[in-house]
């Protein structure tokens, strides 16, 4: 299990707000700009699971995907750079 030393390494990302159209290009790029030990907590509305298979397929075990919370309409997801 990841352990956050400092609150700081968590940023927020919420892809509600984001055109349908530039979410996924904008998701790969916040995660490319993290650190090691950095995390990005997601929110969206549905259940992302074509966005988490291509994360998978893009970044293998470098980020770990975390649901925070998992409730229809309020998907809550940390991403964890690991390397």
């Amino acid at each position: 299990m990841h352990v956050h030393l400092s609150p700081d390494s968590i940023y927020p990302f919420d892809a509600r707000g984001i055109a349908k159209r530039f979410r996924h290009a904008a998701i790969f790029g916040a995660l490319d700009a993290l650190r090691a030990g950095e995390t990005m907590r997601f929110v969206n509305d549905h259940d992302p699971l074509p966005l988490l298979d291509q994360l998978v397929q893009r970044y293998g075990d470098a980020v770990e995907i975390t649901y925070r919370q998992r409730e229809p309409g309020n998907i809550v997801i940390d991403f964890i750079k690991k390397q």
